[in-house]
């Protein structure tokens, strides 16, 4: 068991001995995963995946995806959510992986003399975006033979959702999460890119 961790990401490498079965071995490797998960972090931002692979392997095939039309960050989502997603499901594909592109994020740059005149902190800041921002169960409806569970995924995807979020009241008015910062749609990373014959990919 070797693994390598970088900012944000951790890879452990399992390497099992000849003699085991390699599918018996990736249904006990599913059964760990799915035990630890407790002991993961509540926030994490993807739960972990496997892969039955031989990382001595080269890419067989290696695909750079532009656009004249949709931002890199809309090409990124499609990769991942899309073509990614058809091309594992080939026959004999045993791993694909994305890199060099930009997942699309909302980046939220406070203003802390903004905050300070407003008597507010950046964890106020935090708190009122991680309240608004939640993704789990509402409630219930019981009935006599059925029960149901209300699910509605409050996240919010685009840097106008955020702006006009209530911070806090001062003075009876309500201070918004753009009075005190500059909300922006824009990259995960903007410390990675790739680009194919001189163009952004």
């Amino acid at each position: 068991m070797t693994s390598t961790s970088s900012s944000g990401a951790s890879l452990i490498t399992l390497q099992f001995v000849l003699d085991l079965n390699i599918d018996v071995a990736e249904q006990q490797v599913q059964a760990s995963i799915n035990s630890a998960a407790t002991f993961l972090p509540a926030n994490l931002p993807n739960p972990p995946i496997y892969s039955k692979t031989n990382p001595a392997d080269t890419p067989v095939i290696t695909l750079a995806l532009s656009s004249d039309t949709l931002p890199l960050m809309k090409l990124e989502d499609l990769a991942d959510t899309v073509l990614s997603q058809k091309i594992s499901q080939l026959p004999g594909v045993g791993l694909v992986s994305i890199s060099g592109g930009q997942k699309p994020a909302v980046r939220i740059q406070a203003n802390p003399t903004a905050l300070a005149s407003y008597g507010l902190s950046l964890e106020d800041l935090r708190t009122a975006l991680a309240q608004a921002n939640v993704n789990q169960a509402k409630g219930n409806l019981d009935g006599p033979r059925q029960a149901f569970t209300i699910w509605a995924n409050d996240q919010l995807l685009t840097s106008d959702a955020y702006k006009p979020i209530v911070i806090a009241y001062k003075n009876g008015a309500p201070v918004r999460i753009m009075d005190v910062a500059n909300v922006v749609d824009g990259a995960e990373n903007v410390k990675q890119a790739a680009w194919e014959n001189d163009q952004p990919a």
